[in-house]
């Protein structure tokens, strides 16, 4: 009986060199798996495996040399555990991000959140190519947000409260970008500067400032054979509806434009930066 192969990759399963072998890539949301997962996880390596994972770049988790004949046990063995199998091919890939603001001091958003709310939307939507989400908390990018198809860095809007103000300038110096500076006991924002870091926030003393958490997105980022930085075209929003909407409006400008096996970078440099950027701005300012 012939093996459909494009069906196993479609739902996790690749070909491995090793005859009848495959690596069974999981669904890992955000770089998030359970004691209780991991406990499965390991069980199921051992049994059907050769007793090891692999973490992959994007924070999945694969199980390599799962023997064809034993696949339907795998995944019923990993179901009772809560342990999905990831996608491969061209398709939405699985969401990655870094642990964001509810665990890291300098993070801005709740990374974890967000990814599986994108998760539960696009996760396995079918496209011309495959299409990468990427969330990192803040400026300091551990999550590298602009290589992704579409990246979200978590920010914050800040203005300065001068009643709250003792003037020791900590903002000031905490500021990396030189967006602020003290002047006759008033503290000075240079917006053109500021990168939303909201480091000054942070550091101050009294929490002089009222603050706005969002979100800055980039678009067609690619890092692989070809290497392309995701570009910024939107201010920066502050509003989650209005981010899911230019996140719909990316996903379908790819899927109605985009040529079989062609990527997001690609089909934006093909069909125009300009058209897409009307497209995006359109999405962003009637949301």
């Amino acid at each position: 009986m012939a093996v459909d192969y494009a069906s196993l990759k479609k739902g996790g399963f690749m070909r491995q060199k090793q005859k009848n072998n495959f690596s069974l890539r999981l669904r890992v949301v955000g770089g998030n798996v359970t004691a209780e997962q991991l406990a499965v996880i390991a069980d199921v390596a051992k049994k059907y495996g050769d007793g090891h994972v692999h973490l992959t770049s994007r924070q999945s988790v694969e199980i390599p040399f799962v023997k064809l004949d034993d696949i339907s046990e795998v995944k019923a063995a990993l179901a009772e555990g809560g342990v999905e199998p990831g996608v491969c091919g061209p398709r939405v890939r699985t969401v990655t991000a870094c642990q964001g603001s509810e665990i890291c001091p300098s993070g801005c958003i709740d990374t974890y959140s967000l990814a599986k709310e994108l998760d539960d939307r696009y996760f396995a939507r079918e496209l011309p190519h495959k299409f990468k989400f990427g969330i990192t908390g803040c400026q300091n990018n551990c999550l590298k947000a602009e290589e992704n198809d579409l990246g979200i860095k978590g920010g914050i809007r800040v203005a300065w409260r001068e009643a709250d103000c003792i003037n020791c300038g900590v903002c000031v110096k905490a500021c990396r970008n030189g967006a602020l500076t003290q002047e006759d006991g008033k503290i000075v924002l240079d917006e053109s500067k500021c990168n939303f870091c909201g480091r000054c926030f942070k550091s101050c003393p009294t929490e002089a400032w009222d603050t706005v958490h969002g979100y800055i997105v980039s678009f067609g980022g690619l890092f692989g054979n070809s290497i392309s930085t995701g570009e910024t075209i939107l201010p920066f929003i502050d509003d989650h509806d209005k981010l899911m909407a230019v996140c719909d409006a990316a996903i379908s400008f790819f899927n109605d434009n985009a040529n079989p096996s062609e990527r997001f970078r690609f089909t934006i440099d093909r069909v125009g930066a300009d058209k897409f950027r009307e497209y995006i701005l359109d999405a962003y300012n009637n949301a």
